[in-house]
């Protein structure tokens, strides 16, 4: 009997995830969906991790070193150069990540549309709190009060994307001071601010929530960290 598959597979993971391990698991994913698209098999489920980091700065792929507060050779965290766009943003615990790895082409063949939609999603969870988020005209995030709450910036290969939003929630924001987020001279703000009682925890259901309804998905299904290991690869 054929395994019915979901639309996607959702991932809460209950502990922080290095950088590179979450990179390695997006472009894994990546290729799985790729190799189907080129083989015309079974299509795999899409997936969202929904995760935490250690601190560390990550810089786009043709970001500008000069909005790094820091020699890049001492750096006051570990410092990643993505494959993604936008320019230099900061994570830490308290910071929901989350990393759709989508197939565009069953949703739509657009980045610019696609960026718009994770906009779309926390600006949906905010209001949910009762909140009032704003986008500013030209620019990729989401504000709160004048003050950015969520950084994003995606890649893609072929339709099938990585990388994705950082929603900050209840992170301390000295770390922001040694960059000029996303190339930015405009302030950063955390959700507790507004809500104190706030946790990444407690938001990452609604905030999936709020994509699969975006999305479009009518079958999602929750995993967790050693389902994914397995769907990915026992090597992790």
């Amino acid at each position: 009997m054929n395994r019915v598959l979901p639309d996607a597979f959702l991932c809460a993971l209950g502990r922080e995830i290095s950088l590179p391990q979450a990179w390695q698991w997006q472009r894994r994913w990546q290729q799985r969906l790729l190799d189907a698209a080129s083989d015309g098999g079974p299509a795999p489920p899409e997936l969202v991790l929904l995760l935490q980091h250690p601190a560390c700065y990550t810089i786009g792929r043709g970001a500008d070193l000069a909005h790094l507060h820091f020699d890049p050779e001492d750096p006051p965290a570990p410092l990643f150069r993505l494959d993604r766009g936008g320019e230099v943003t900061h994570h830490l615990p308290g910071q929901l990540v989350v990393y759709p790895v989508l197939d565009l082409r069953r949703h739509r063949c657009d980045l610019h549309w696609y960026l718009r939609q994770l906009e779309g999603v926390v600006l949906d969870l905010l209001q949910q709190l009762g909140l009032q988020g704003e986008r500013r005209e030209g620019l990729t995030g989401v504000w709160l009060d004048g003050c950015k709450v969520a950084a994003i910036g995606v890649g893609a290969k072929r339709w099938v994307t990585q990388h994705g939003l950082a929603l900050n929630v209840s992170c301390p924001l000295a770390g922001f001071d040694a960059i000029r987020p996303c190339g930015l001279q405009l302030p950063v703000g955390s959700l507790v601010q507004w809500q104190a009682e706030l946790t990444v925890a407690a938001l990452q259901q609604p905030l999936a929530e709020a994509l699969t309804a975006r999305l479009g998905w009518c079958d999602v299904q929750w995993i967790n960290e050693q389902t994914l290991l397995s769907e990915i690869g026992s090597d992790g």
